[in-house]
């Protein structure tokens, strides 16, 4: 009820441009006293917004959620064709537990992202029942009510893999499917099954704050090695806040990366089994370094655009070409040029049709074009040459996290041209579990299938799959010569063993 109690107040936001706050202040200060990029013009949390037709006035702020009456509970979303408003909020509810054994996991944290992977809520924590409730912000229309938008969503706990890192993807969550009073979504795609890690001994945590203005979304990364992978992630939250968990003790170094946002790099000393407090990132200068390179799409089969994304290179995995992308740094739909502005310093992997696209990395290697592009921003930085992009290998099953038992069967789609295909099966620590490189190629069928652990129906030596793990396989086509011509998506190919 409180959302409909709230609305005839609410409509007159973006027809007057008051916003939450002060209301008498604002309809005594003349117009044209707000200055647009001057945080001190508005008061109370407000901020600065154009008006169409009419002078800049004070509005809450969307991307830090001020302005509004927290004692009503209410968020500042933007409004269609109009301003920021204040509004009852949606929540998105749901349970983080054991992927393997279905236990909660308590002291998970929970955030929102949109498309291009920024934060888009605060973050929640798991209770001891391993449920979150969580806020999310959802643009309005002129009624205030919630305009399609879908989100999903990643969680973080100690002694447990980030969700989602690849190859698993998370699903998207409908935020105008939100239902009641208030308004919640839950179901399947609010539900987080994590995996634990491999080993969580020698591990601690780290926790501080990205000071600056708007820190909402920014990628937090503690250790690894530029171009070798190691660093672990956090993500902050709109008070800049963040944690990152399962860090490796000793001294580290921590590192921000946000679109428009240049933050110090600093160090901490990480102690096992505890978490070290007080890891603040300072606000340097603005990003302003613009990436341009071109992509090449050729023979895309049922693919068409593709994405570009820059992945810390600190993060990157070299085994399973995944790595961690900080928001707003993507590009997208790509077919040709691309660019993508306000990248921080540092060093990063460029990665293109990493989603899944019906499109790939060309894997042939004995082209130009097709080696894994790594670059160091420092200033404006363009790519050395095109990279090029071709049709994806069509994964049949298994698929999508499909639950499997006994011997997993792989079938794809069979490629044209091929004399031989290569399998290889991954765990989802990107460790390599089982390999077949010289499969024979496949006449009179649509479909390749191969049993795990056999090739041409002979046994191998392959290691049994561990009930609750999540495993991808990936193929690639060979031509005559041994060179390769395409390959199953970066994201395709994966299943929970039972």
């Amino acid at each position: 009820m409180l959302l409909r109690r709230l609305l005839p107040l609410l409509l007159l936001v973006p027809m007057f441009g008051v916003a939450c706050g002060d209301d008498d202040e604002e309809e005594e200060r003349p117009k044209g006293t707000c200055t647009i990029g001057d945080a001190s013009s508005c008061k109370d949390g407000l901020e600065c917004q154009a008006v169409a037709g009419s002078e800049p006035k004070c509005f809450c702020s969307n991307d830090r959620d001020t302005g509004c009456d927290k004692d009503l509970g209410l968020v500042c979303e933007l409004i269609e064709g109009g301003n920021s408003g204040c509004f009852a909020p949606v929540s998105v509810e749901g349970r983080v537990f054991d992927l393997g054994t279905d236990a909660p996991i308590e002291g998970a944290l929970v955030v929102a992202r949109d498309a291009n992977f920024a934060a888009d809520s605060g973050v929640a924590v798991s209770g001891p029942d391993g449920k979150y409730s969580l806020r999310v912000r959802v643009p309005r229309n002129a009624e205030g009510v919630p305009r399609a938008k879908d989100v999903t969503l990643r969680a973080d706990a100690m002694g447990y893999l980030t969700f989602p890192s690849a190859p698993r993807i998370a699903l998207p969550v409908a935020l105008d499917s939100a239902s009641g009073d208030p308004l919640v979504v839950v179901g399947a795609a609010t539900d987080i099954g994590m995996l634990p890690l491999a080993s969580s001994t020698g591990l601690g945590s780290i926790s501080g704050k990205v000071l600056s203005d708007a820190p909402r979304g920014t990628l937090v990364v503690a250790g690894g090695t530029a171009g070798q992978g190691g660093g672990v992630t956090g993500v902050a939250d709109f008070d800049g806040s963040y944690t990152v968990f399962n860090v490796p003790a000793g001294t580290v170094a921590v590192s921000g990366y946000k679109q428009g946002l240049q933050l110090v790099p600093t160090t901490a000393a990480v102690v096992a089994s505890e978490n070290t407090a007080g890891i603040d990132l300072a606000t340097a200068d603005r990003a302003t370094s613009t990436v341009t390179g071109k992509v090449d799409i050729v023979n895309p089969g049922a693919g068409k655009d593709t994405s570009v994304i820059l992945v810390v290179s600190e993060t990157f995995v070299p085994n399973a070409a995944r790595g961690e992308a900080p928001p707003g740094l993507r590009a997208w739909p790509v077919s040709g040029a691309f660019s993508i502005s306000g990248v921080p310093d540092g060093n990063y992997v460029v990665l293109a049709a990493f989603e899944n696209d019906f499109l790939v990395r060309d894997p042939d290697t004995a082209i130009g074009g097709t080696a894994i592009v790594e670059i160091t921003v420092a200033g404006d930085t363009a790519m050395p040459q095109s990279f090029k992009v071709t049709g994806a290998l069509d994964v049949v099953s298994p698929d999508r996290e499909q639950v499997v038992s006994g011997t997993p069967r792989f079938i794809w789609v069979d490629d044209s041209g091929e004399e031989s295909y290569q399998l290889v099966v991954f765990d989802a620590y990107g460790t390599k579990i089982w390999e077949h490189l010289s499969l024979p190629k496949v006449t009179g069928s649509k479909n390749v299938e191969v049993d795990y652990g056999t090739a041409g129906g002979s046994p191998e030596t392959a290691p049994a799959l561990t009930p609750g793990m999540l495993y991808q396989f990936r193929a690639m086509s060979i031509k005559q010569g041994g060179t390769p011509i395409s390959k199953t998506e970066d994201l395709r190919g994966t299943f929970v063993y039972q």
